[in-house]
């Protein structure tokens, strides 16, 4: 909390023009275009199936209605800070400004999750659908063209590199170092054409539903209903049963498909490029959140309506749409071409937008010295951070050309989900820290608002599964070595308040004991079978996760007193 970036200097920097600057050049509308954009996708085509098929059947349409309500809080949140604190950054800057420098790190590592690995994923979908768009016209690209080197076909041919993955990534990178302007325009072509798309299978798939198929709406979770009757203890229900239908279903689904709601936060990375940030944030943020959601939920209710939710768990989740219009609606062929086109059009609007926060976020810690400075370096003519484009043009390109899609998963939702609700709780500390800063807009009802955020966002975290906490903790303790080996040495805000960081013996045993403490909740998450079986198990689960915090803060004090001894020793 003690390096914390004042609002007066958030302020200043978001009313500087010329030089080193981005260019205004945004309005409500484009904002609201960059939302719908980024937020109608992958997520509506593609998880809408796959969270039926696993976890709601019908009842997908609620988990949609539950992840909108998180977003919606969140949005709230978002709102607030984005036309208070109007400069680049997102979750970032507001998590620098209430929680001090720690923490903004680790909003700002964990954003790469949601936009440069989730512009990876989305690329993949993209270029699968490509090739789907192809065989309709008698052509395709071969398998070993499309495909990672860890992947192989029925016909054991293996793949080598995904091309068009990589093509699109580069295309979009080129289009964005061209200039937001441009990149805004193109995106509002594509958001017009898309969601033409999807009003039309609403209207017209609505005829062809079975009630049948909306039956039971909330298929049964038999582990579940065991629990509930005092039969299987609370720990042997999460291990086994918690997700697979039922109510629990409902909140792993609304994890999964909170995947087609990530984006509207990407509105507030654009706040230095808005005309009228204070005004156009909290409209381009909830305006766009307030329109998918009406327009997800009517496709869920239609597309379970069309097709039993059972059949989307074999005959392809990612071509469910598709699948549904070929097989239960007769003569409309072109439907589905036009749901395909719409597709590839909604994931590349969907990469423009995570490209386009992805380098804006960067852009701010950058300009706060917590990553090089290359990532802050603006295009004389295009006033666009083009060389962070780059960089994220070559790291987002191997992802997508040679690693397969399935292997990050619902990560991109576990990252966002972390933001987000650090977002609610900053919300709470800036009423408290500076509650005389001018507001345009407020978030009502503080602190239910954020707290109700919060808990909403973490709740559809513990319904992604224990292998997705592993590989977050994985992700963020890569991002301890980068901070504690580049940042904490390089920061402005630190170095001007302690031009000697003489504190590491505090800090860094912290960190640490954090990343211990975390690593142990995960080895029990692992071991939840043979913790479900002592009569203890919670008692030991939380005395496990505290001795681990304590042995990791003493091992490492040592370690840094150990170090700073011999240092002055030498010297």
């Amino acid at each position: 909390m003690r390096f914390k970036k004042q609002l007066d200097v958030l302020l200043k920097e978001a009313a500087e023009t010329g030089a080193g600057t981005l260019k205004r050049t945004l309005g409500a509308g484009n904002l609201i275009a960059l939302g719908i954009g980024a937020i109608i996708g992958a997520g509506l085509f593609v998880r809408t199936a796959a969270a039926a098929a696993d976890h709601a059947g019908p009842s997908v349409t609620l988990a949609f209605i539950l992840a909108a309500i998180g977003c919606g809080l969140a949005g709230l949140c978002y709102a607030e800070f984005a036309a208070m604190i109007p400069i680049a950054g997102s979750a970032y800057t507001y998590s620098y400004a209430t929680m001090g420098e720690v923490v903004a790190w680790i909003i700002g590592w964990d954003l790469v999750l949601e936009y440069a690995v989730g512009a990876a994923t989305v690329s993949i979908a993209w270029s699968e659908y490509l090739n789907k768009l192809l065989a309709n016209f008698g052509m395709d690209i071969p398998y070993q063209f499309c495909h990672s080197p860890f992947q192989s076909s029925l016909q054991g041919v293996h793949g080598i590199i995904n091309l068009p993955a990589l093509f699109i990534i580069a295309v979009l990178s080129l289009v964005l170092i061209r200039g937001t302007q441009e990149s805004a325009a193109l995106n509002g072509i594509i958001v017009v054409v898309k969601v033409t798309i999807v009003v039309l299978f609403i209207c017209l798939g609505w005829g062809f539903m079975k009630p049948i198929n909306h039956t039971p709406y909330i298929p049964v979770n038999p582990g579940e209903v065991a629990f509930l009757h005092g039969q299987k203890s609370f720990l042997d229900y999460f291990a086994h049963d918690f997700g697979n239908f039922g109510w629990s279903g409902i909140i792993s689904a609304a994890g999964v498909v909170f995947f087609a709601f990530i984006g509207f936060d990407a509105v507030s990375t654009a706040a230095q490029e808005a005309k009228n940030p204070k005004r156009d944030m909290p409209i381009g943020i909830l305006v766009s959140l307030a329109i998918c959601t009406v327009l997800y939920v009517l496709f869920g209710h239609v597309l379970t309506g069309v097709a039993n939710y059972k059949e989307f768990a074999m005959a392809g989740k990612e071509a469910s749409v598709a699948y549904t219009i070929e097989t239960y609606m007769q003569n409309y062929h072109w439907l589905s071409l036009l749901v395909t086109i719409a597709i590839l059009f909604g994931f590349s609007s969907v990469i423009l937008v995570m490209l386009l926060g992805q380098s804006r976020v960067f852009f701010s810690m950058s300009k706060d010295g917590l990553i090089p400075p290359v990532f802050s370096a603006v295009h004389p003519k295009f006033k666009t951070p083009y060389k962070s484009n780059l960089v994220f043009l070559v790291f987002v390109g191997i992802f997508a050309a040679f690693v397969p899609g399935d292997i990050v998963g619902d990560m991109t939702s576990i990252g966002t989900l972390f933001a987000f609700a650090l977002v609610c709780i900053g919300v709470m500390i800036l009423r408290k820290s500076d509650p005389a800063t001018p507001r345009p807009f407020r978030t009502p009802w503080v602190p239910v608002v954020p707290i109700l955020g919060a808990i909403v966002c973490v709740l559809m975290m513990l319904g992604l599964g224990k292998d997705n906490w592993l590989r977050l903790v994985i992700w963020m303790a890569i991002g301890f070595v980068v901070y504690l080996g580049y940042s904490i040495k390089k920061s402005k805000i630190r170095l001007a308040i302690d031009p000697y960081v003489e504190k590491p013996y505090l800090t860094v045993p912290f960190l640490f004991a954090y990343l211990g403490a975390i690593l142990m909740f995960l080895y029990e998450l692992f071991d939840l079978k043979g913790l479900a079986t002592e009569q203890h198990a919670l008692w030991y689960w939380i005395a496990g996760v505290v001795i681990a915090f304590v042995v990791f803060y003493i091992v490492a004090f040592f370690v840094v007193l150990a170090v700073r001894y011999f240092k002055r020793v030498k010297a």
